[in-house]
């Protein structure tokens, strides 16, 4: 055993070295093939992830020779000029981006990225094609530097619905329909439609901001706003569908779904955005609520219940947009888009049996109230 260890170590120095440089040499080959193998597939993976408009070879050739040069063809842009933040790379300060230009954040690589986009759809409706996407959005066309024009108006359309709507229910609540002796309302329901109709008209805030230029931030905004909206009408819903009146038992019924809702924007805004998580719990709370008033339309006797039926069945049918996507008709309207402006009638006729539903309770109670009295 001591010979075999000793001759071991006693190879010639010559022979030692050559059986080191073999394994070497493999090791580098094995290090190059490696560093290969994972850039290929990091563009294999890259081109498989990508919507079929950013995979296109030309229009992925427009947008690299655009961003060296800052032009396509004879059409050169402003953005190429200047930084991510605004400030100009080669000219003085005279020559910056104003302001109220900087606030849509468009740099060199969106702007060739749009009209590579846009003269690349051209060729494609010549060809006699149909439109597709690039980087997971349709081909929308700008105006006035809005991203997406028709979403962002039928947004706005619906904030004024909402406000008009909030506004009309505050009147008729504090200046039409009779009030207790302590001048509080006798609608049981008044701070939690009130609650309603802010958190609605921030969520359609930020949804304008947010089709008005699609960033990280107008993106979250948008999402959290629309997820604190939803949840909570699903809490709305259970308390008035099943008449819960009691503070104790809206406080039961809303902690646990007020918790999952918090929890949820949390894993959106820290941990990931995950858009097909996300999606399902916005479905799942949306149809547990529409199934909540369907229900309660059903069995109730309210003189407007009608308005409530029309109410439901139009946003589920007006849920169908989302489902069965299309491309946006002359770059404008797309199934997003028509989905915003569906609401808008809904949201109006939403109010309208809101109010009656005041108007109702408050004389039905006032009545008691005056029998009690007596």
């Amino acid at each position: 055993m001591t010979c075999l260890i000793s001759a071991c170590g006693s190879k010639p120095e010559t022979e030692s070295s050559s059986a080191q440089f073999v394994p070497n040499n493999i090791l580098k080959m094995v290090d190059r093939y490696w560093v290969a193998f994972l850039v290929v597939f990091s563009c294999l993976v890259a081109v498989l992830d990508a919507s079929p408009g950013d995979a296109d070879p030309i229009y992925r050739s427009c947008v690299g020779q655009c961003e060296k040069t800052g032009c396509i063809g004879e059409r050169c842009f402003l953005n190429c000029n200047f930084s991510s933040n605004g400030v100009s790379n080669n000219d003085p300060w005279y020559m910056q981006e104003p302001l109220y230009l900087r606030w849509k954040q468009w740099d060199c690589q969106s702007d060739c990225r749009y009209n590579c986009m846009i003269d690349r759809e051209k060729e494609r409706e010549g060809l006699g094609n149909g439109p597709v996407k690039y980087h997971g959005k349709w081909p929308f066309k700008r105006v006035y530097g809005i991203q997406e024009p028709a979403s962002v108006s039928f947004s706005v359309l619906n904030l004024a619905t909402h406000f008009h709507g909030w506004l009309s229910f505050f009147i008729l609540l504090y200046y039409k329909l009779p009030l207790r002796q302590d001048k509080s309302v006798y609608y049981q329901y008044a701070t939690l439609w009130h609650i309603y109709g802010l958190l609605s008209l921030n969520s359609w805030l930020w949804s304008a901001v947010f089709h008005s230029r699609d960033v990280d931030l107008t993106e979250k905004l948008d999402y959290s706003s629309a997820v604190a909206l939803i949840g909570y009408s699903l809490i709305l819903a259970i308390l008035r569908s099943l008449n819960v009146t009691a503070e104790a038992a809206r406080v039961m019924v809303a902690a646990p779904l007020l918790a999952f809702v918090t929890t949820h924007i949390l894993y959106l805004n820290v941990y990931k955005l995950d858009y097909g998580w996300n999606m399902k719990v916005c479905v799942f709370m949306g149809v547990s609520q529409l199934l909540l008033w369907l229900i309660w339309a059903g069995v109730t006797r309210h003189p407007s219940r009608w308005k409530l039926w029309v109410a439901v069945v139009g946003s589920a049918l007006a849920m169908l947009l989302e489902i069965f996507d299309f491309p946006p008709y002359q770059g404008f309207f797309d199934a997003h888009a028509l989905w915003h402006a569906a609401t808008i009638p809904i949201t109006y006729i939403w109010w309208s049996f809101i109010r009656d539903d005041a108007e109702w309770q408050t004389y039905v109670l006032a009545k008691k109230s005056t029998k009690k009295a007596k």
